[in-house]
């Protein structure tokens, strides 16, 4: 069974991708920076403990938040489904594909039969549009070959693997009930809220003091027991290819702004987004700097990026105070 007149919507990201899917099907089309944007996806998260081989750098806020934000301004629906039984969880998803509605997975990619890079993170979404006795046809990102398939068996491994970031073989659909509001006036509230959570974080590992912890700690990665010089090669491409450190976010950002600054130019959101040309770069020479210090088994390197972690701490706060103060003055 596979969705009829399915039109896939790609994109970079696995979350902002599988929503821009359930979007489309709603009758809404919006580029993938703004999916972000109005979902109110940037952060930072530096996450550690004992059970993880190294640490994880997180660009944007927690995983599922990102799609409830968009659902709650856009005044969406979501219906969520939930459960550790593997039969019923299946069943729940078959039955959205043979009444043509494609649904949202969170799962852990490290079962996905097309990932050639086995690791596990229990934090990934696809969208699932299709199924036949074998397989499961699945929109992953552009980076994972966007139109792929995986067995069902694989596919139930993933849905129902434990661990960080895990759920309970969760899946979603949006419903759209009425007409969205004013495209500006979500965009608006969308930065506002997204700059003072940024702005206030209720830790010190989270958005600009979490890149400042980042930077005291990174000059002693080699220090950490298991570290090795591939793991560190590994954190290095994961936050430019995947986003997790803020390379990928902080590009979706920047034309999230770009986009905005060309729809409503009285937002004045110009110098903002100029900002986060600057800091998007910033965050490829910080990942280039750990994959070279992975790659020549020198510290050297983490104590460069180090410098520009602190730099981009500051850049950003700076920007996301321009963007509360802008938006605060539109914002109801």
């Amino acid at each position: 069974m596979i969705i009829e007149n399915f039109n896939p919507f790609y994109g970079k990201h696995c979350e902002t991708t599988t929503v821009g899917n359930l979007l489309r099907n709603c009758g809404l089309e919006l580029s993938e920076p703004l999916i972000f944007g109005v979902g109110e996806g940037l952060s930072f998260i530096y996450w550690d403990s004992k059970q993880m081989e190294f640490p994880f750098l997180g660009g944007r806020c927690k995983p599922d938040i990102l799609t409830e934000n968009i659902v709650k301004n856009l005044n969406l629906s979501i219906e969520l489904y939930q459960t550790s039984s593997r039969s019923k969880a299946w069943d729940n998803v078959k039955s959205k594909i043979d009444n043509n509605i494609p649904v949202g997975l969170k799962l852990d990619c490290y079962h996905l039969e097309y990932f050639t890079q086995k690791i596990h993170f229990a934090g990934h979404y696809v969208t699932i549009y299709g199924y036949d006795n074998d397989f499961a046809y699945l929109i992953d990102t552009d980076q994972q070959g966007s139109d792929v398939k995986t067995s069902l068996v694989s596919l139930a491994d993933a849905r129902s693997e434990k661990g960080p970031m895990s759920s309970k073989n969760r899946s979603f659909t949006i419903i759209r009930r009425n007409d969205p509001p004013n495209l500006k006036d979500v965009i608006i509230s969308a930065i506002n809220h997204n700059a003072y959570e940024y702005l206030n974080p209720p830790i010190q590992n989270i958005s600009f003091k979490g890149i400042r912890k980042t930077a005291k700690v990174i000059g002693n990665w080699f220090e950490r027991p298991g570290m090795t010089p591939e793991l560190i090669i590994q954190a290095g491409t994961l936050m430019e290819r995947a986003g997790t450190g803020g390379g990928l976010f902080r590009n979706m950002y920047r034309d999230f702004l770009g986009e905005c600054n060309d729809l409503y130019p009285d937002l004045n959101l110009k110098n903002p987004n100029e900002k986060f040309c600057t800091i998007a770069d910033m965050w490829t020479e910080v990942s280039n700097l750990i994959c070279k210090a992975g790659e020549n088994s020198n510290e050297q390197y983490l104590k460069e990026a180090s410098l520009i972690l602190l730099e981009i701490a500051s850049l950003e706060e700076e920007a996301m105070k321009i963007l509360f103060e802008k938006t605060s003055i539109f914002h109801k």
